[in-house]
């Protein structure tokens, strides 16, 4: 490390299980967060002040006032601007720790571009809201030997699991399938503390650094946390001899590529993402002219916002487009076709 970097990091290297060898890990590392929210907004966070070499931060979504109660590193002025949620915490984050390689990407991480996403990353954080995203993550980093953490709040408690191919249970060990529709609670149904997200993606942001620098014990199994209940488990877990990821490699999310337009219910947001897949293109000021006059329309250089009836649709230069009013996806895709095309 150089001397710039010893001062930096002096109080993390003083510590003498991490020392100036685990911050030397630490800044030769690349770790990807997908998900920018609330848990992925302190992940981020605390491992770009800790000196993580180079941050992929990714996330489809831009930031609402509603997100403002728990998402630590947007402000009212994101959301006046209508940022994504990725260009937002990179420009926070670049403020806090300029000497780190940081890089936003406002994407759907789907089965198309989780491979390219995650290649050469030495660890990948869970900062998404739903299992279908978790499963993707889960298959891309067993098939890849990519170690990555599983993180979840909602209202007062939440869970972690660090998961390492081949070495611990994979998340299919423990969740077979995804939960049915309507089976779990969510932020909408059950609201969320911001304690239990600070204090979930801590203990993740500490199994991350643990695992960069080599050093210190390492989360065996599930943490789970209540904070209303003031209750802490640990739960130590099995690889499972019939896991069809980490026993049979079998990838049935990550093979579920496919051309077709995809759609996808956005928790808590009565939202619908409607996504074109990939190769798709979208010069947003052009759109904006054609739909002057339709209804009122916002632009920057990042999305274009349409209003019209009860709907909002904000759409990306990528051909996404989230759907805001409805959470029926034939009524989004309805909506999509109508004013982007299809």
């Amino acid at each position: 490390m150089n001397e710039h970097q010893r001062e930096r990091y002096s109080r993390q290297t003083i510590f003498a299980p991490l020392g100036e060898a685990g911050q030397a890990g630490l800044l030769s590392a690349r770790v990807v967060i997908i998900g920018c929210g609330a848990n992925g907004s302190v992940m981020a966070s605390t491992l770009a002040r800790a000196g993580v070499g180079a941050l992929v931060l990714a996330d489809r979504d831009f930031v609402e006032l509603k997100n403002l109660q728990r998402q630590i590193l947007f402000d009212e002025d994101d959301v006046a601007r209508g940022t994504p949620k990725a260009i937002a915490a990179a420009e926070k984050l670049r403020r806090a720790n300029s000497s780190i390689q940081i890089e936003g990407r406002v994407t759907d991480v789907n089965a198309e571009n989780i491979e390219d996403l995650i290649a050469g990353a030495t660890l990948v954080l869970d900062g998404t809201d739903n299992f279908e995203t978790r499963f993707l993550i889960n298959d891309a980093c067993v098939k890849h030997s990519i170690p990555w953490i599983y993180a979840g709040a909602v209202a007062s408690y939440g869970m972690t699991m660090t998961i390492v191919p081949r070495e611990t249970a994979c998340l299919r060990c423990v969740f077979t399938r995804a939960p049915a529709p309507g089976a779990l609670p969510t932020c909408d149904t059950a609201g969320i503390l911001p304690p239990i997200v600070n204090v979930i993606a801590s203990i993740a942001s500490a199994e991350a650094i643990k695992f960069i620098a080599s050093a210190g014990t390492r989360n065996a199994g599930i943490i789970n946390v209540d904070l209303w209940d003031n209750s802490f488990e640990s739960f130590a877990l099995a690889r499972r001899a019939d896991c069809p990821v980490c026993a049979q490699n079998q990838f049935e999310y990550l093979d579920g590529a496919r051309g077709g337009t995809m759609t996808a219910f956005l928790c808590g947001r009565n939202a619908i993402q409607v996504n074109p897949g990939r190769g798709h293109a979208l010069d947003l000021a052009s759109l904006a002219d054609r739909l002057r006059g339709v209804g009122k329309i916002s632009l920057n250089e990042y999305l274009l916002k349409l209003s019209i009836d009860n709907y909002q649709l904000t759409i990306f230069p990528d051909a996404r487009a989230i759907i805001q009013g409805t959470d029926d996806a034939t009524v989004a895709r309805s909506l999509y076709a109508k004013y982007v095309g299809t």
